[in-house]
């Protein structure tokens, strides 16, 4: 009962399984399955059995539906058999329409083919025109990389190859012909750096050669400036001092004239100014700056270009050997620097980096120091004063024009005040010459003016105020020769030139008014001062020019008021002002007169000594002839005439003269007496001197020249007086007597110089008088010149034992 309990549980779940399993998929039967296993024991049976049950159960009613559909199944066999003959027919006919179908797609088959290649073909050709369209701008921008290189527009090129590697070879680096192309790039950068820096070599080649140009240009074009502002200035000034003299007005319309035909010139030649840019491409230099830059080597390029210009720097700066020689030599130099930076001046402007206004600075300041050392060591050669004034015309232009460009020039215009010390040296020489020549052709005699034409020429070259001579009638004559005036004409030319060279120098008024007062000093106190001293020395000036010599520098000495007036109306600087130098005129032809007057002594004295040279004394006469020595009654009357003359000088001067010509006279008479070749003198001879004598002190006292006091002049011949009295009446116990004494009546007679000529006059005793011991009186009067002769001696040693 158990058993069949729970067989009768188990019944509904194999129910249930087998519904599964018919109902369900097969995937899901497994599962099923697995349940009957997992059940109770013998439920495997159980379910066999159920299963068996069941496919009995589905067989009864498979076979009741086969009963029930036999007939019909019958009917459709008979049916099929009947189609049978017609199935064989239609297979046949199938067969038949297969095989014409067969036959009649092989074309088509043919056909699909063929358009199968052309789809191929089609889509081959969509992809090489997809390649080409991204390939042809790659070799379009070659083709153009090409065109450019054959232009010669370089930097145009760089640019493209830029292009082509950053835009246009990455689309195409998978291609044979690109990388071809990649390879050539770096060649290609190679030759257009080598073209480049050819051009920029046949560039600097070439502004080597225009430089002088350039420079002359640059120059011109200032110069033209700075006359245009000299015009405007002097327009807007129109108050100028007036100047005193007629000549004074000379350089100032000269230099208005020369202002106004380079105004004239500068409007006829202002369409023809050219600038730098007219004068040289500077193309070459942008290109190969710019193409540089691209291919990232800026700084080799840079470096190229400084190192190739101070090249040409150092080229420039080297001067001619004869450069000093001409003006033209300074010119060229001064052109060829001036292009060069003028050059260096555009290219900082308009390239950046390329250099540097340090470089530049550097550049310039080695110059300056070169450039100063050439004008230097050449001026130093110049001697012509107008190719001194041309040089610093020249330094003037070059300076205003590199500093209208920047350039620093101050040490320029200091070398200009080197080169004015030179310019005045040179000058001087030259004035000098001008001064000896006035001098040779000058007559040493008074102007003469015969009307008051001739009077008023005169005037108008030199400051002469005299009312006496204005009060006299025609003819007259001026105290001066015609030297004055034109010295003092010269003096102003001098001045005029001087002034030419402070000019532009960008000094102040007061400090070109010291410059020409000390250049017009040199000019009086060494140039002039030494030309009047040479030719006061000169051996055919005699005592007639020289006293003319002397009026002369007294009237040019009153004239340098007039030449301090003269450089004040030009400057216009009061002589007032403190730091104002004065002219040295006083002392320069106060010492020329002072040499005159020591020539006037020496020459007088000369002739004095000519005369002398004349004298024929017979120094053994026994009586004298009665009368003065021939010789020494024309040297009196030579001095009467000349001491005549010396009225015009001052009064010193004259008196000066006369007594030392008297002096000098005096003297050589005595060393007439005392001469160590004269071995005998007679008492003839004595008296006949003492004739001599006694005529030069008649001289002296007949005042030749007034002014003297009471008998100063004949106080000349003392000496001479008191020796020949000593020895006219033979006092010489007096003389010994008295010799030291304060008032000794002989205290002018040297014991030496009596003894001398007392020794002279015993060795004539013994000589003439040879039977001197037969008669008293002679060896009386021998034997006291012998006891004075021992006298004297005796005194002259104590005199040289004293000593």
């Amino acid at each position: 009962m158990a058993e069949n309990g729970d067989g009768l549980g188990t019944v509904p779940e194999h129910e249930r399984i087998l519904q599964e399993i018919e109902s369900t998929d097969t995937a899901c039967v497994g599962p099923t399955l697995r349940s009957v296993y997992d059940d109770q024991p013998n439920a495997h049976k159980k379910f066999m059995e159920k299963l068996d049950a069941c496919i009995r159960n589905h067989d009864k009613e498979i076979e009741k539906m086969c009963n029930f559909h036999h007939q019909g199944f019958v009917d459709a066999i008979t049916e099929l058999l009947k189609v049978r003959t017609d199935a064989e027919k239609l297979k046949v006919q199938v067969t038949d329409t297969n095989r014409r179908f067969q036959d009649a797609g092989k074309e088509v088959i043919v056909q699909t083919e063929d358009i199968i290649r052309c789809r191929i073909q089609q889509r081959n050709i969509t992809t090489v025109v997809e390649k080409l369209q991204l390939c042809l701008p790659v070799l379009e921008m070659y083709s153009k990389l090409k065109e450019q290189m054959s232009a010669k527009r370089y930097y145009s090129a760089l640019k493209t190859m830029e292009q082509l590697e950053n835009v246009y070879f990455p689309r195409v680096s998978q291609y044979r012909f690109c990388q071809l192309m990649i390879e050539n790039l770096p060649k290609l950068r190679e030759d257009i750096k080598e073209i480049s820096m050819s051009d920029l070599k046949d560039f600097l080649e070439s502004i080597r050669k225009h430089s002088d140009k350039i420079g002359e240009t640059a120059m011109k074009q200032a110069q033209q400036q700075k006359t245009f502002n000299v015009v405007l200035q002097k327009q807007n000034n129109v108050k100028f001092v007036k100047n005193v003299y007629i000549n004074d007005r000379i350089p100032e319309e000269r230099n208005e004239v020369e202002l106004k035909r380079g105004f004239e010139e500068e409007d006829e030649n202002e369409e023809e100014v050219l600038t730098v840019q007219d004068l040289v491409d500077f193309s070459p230099v942008y290109r190969c700056l710019h193409i540089y830059s691209v291919l990232g080597d800026e700084e080799t390029f840079e470096n190229y270009y400084r190192k190739q210009r101070k090249k040409q720097a150092r080229l420039v700066l080297q001067p001619q050997s004869n450069m000093h020689e001409t003006v033209d030599g300074y010119r060229r130099y001064f052109t060829q620097i001036v292009g060069f930076f003028v050059v260096e001046d555009h290219i900082l402007h308009v390239t950046q980096g390329l250099v540097t206004r340090a470089y530049t600075d550097e550049l310039w300041n080695m110059a300056l120091s070169k450039i100063i050392a050439v004008l230097r060591a050449h001026s130093s050669y110049c001697t012509d004063p107008d190719l001194v004034l041309e040089l610093k015309n020249l330094i003037v232009i070059f300076a205003d024009t590199l500093q209208g460009y920047g350039f620093p020039v101050n040490r320029l215009f200091d070398l200009l005040f080197e080169i004015r010390d030179q310019y005045n040296e040179t000058l001087l020489k030259k004035w000098a010459g001008v001064f000896r020549d006035i001098f040779e052709e000058d007559n040493y005699s008074p102007i003469p003016i015969v009307n008051e034409e001739e009077y008023k020429v005169v005037i108008s070259k030199f400051p002469f105020q005299d009312p006496d001579l204005e009060k006299q009638s025609f003819p007259k004559k001026f105290p001066m020769s015609q030297s004055v005036p034109h010295i003092y004409i010269q003096v102003k030319e001098f001045i005029y030139a001087s002034l030419k060279f402070s000019e532009s120098l960008h000094r102040s008024s007061t400090e070109i008014d010291d410059m020409l007062r000390k250049s017009t000093n040199l000019l009086l106190t060494r140039t002039l001062s030494s030309c009047l001293l040479n030719l006061i020395r000169k051996p055919h000036i005699g005592l007639t020019e020289l006293v003319q010599i002397i009026i002369n520098t007294t009237h040019l000495e009153q004239a340098c008021k007039y030449l301090e007036d003269f450089i004040t109306n030009i400057t216009n600087i009061s002589q007032e002002t403190v730091h104002t130098a004065r002219l040295y005129g006083l002392s320069t032809f106060k010492d020329a007169r002072h040499a005159a007057e020591g020539e006037i002594y020496t020459k007088l004295n000369q002739k004095i000594d000519e005369f002398v040279q004349l004298a024929d004394y017979d120094w053994t006469m026994s009586e004298p002839d009665g009368r003065a020595s021939g010789y020494l009654m024309d040297l009196i009357n030579f001095l009467r005439s000349i001491f005549q003359v010396f009225t015009h000088l001052p009064g010193k001067v004259a008196q000066t003269a006369c007594m030392s010509a008297c002096q000098h006279l005096s003297t050589s008479l005595m060393q007439m007496l005392l001469d160590s070749e004269l071995k005998q003198i007679s008492m003839g001879a004595v008296q006949q001197f003492n004739l001599d004598v006694i005529q030069c002190e008649l001289f002296a006292s007949s005042e030749p020249v007034p002014g003297f006091q009471g008998d100063t002049l004949q106080l000349a011949f003392i000496d001479l007086r008191q020796l020949l009295d000593l020895f006219m009446v033979w006092d010489w116990s007096t003389y010994l007597a008295d010799y030291g004494q304060p008032a000794s009546k002989y205290l002018r007679v040297n014991p030496n110089t009596a003894l001398i000529l007392l020794e002279k006059m015993k060795d004539t005793s013994k000589k003439n008088n040879i039977f001197a011991q037969f008669r008293k009186n002679d060896r009386d009067k021998q034997k006291l010149i012998e006891t004075v002769v021992k006298q004297l001696r005796s005194l002259v040693n104590g005199m040289s034992q004293h000593t």
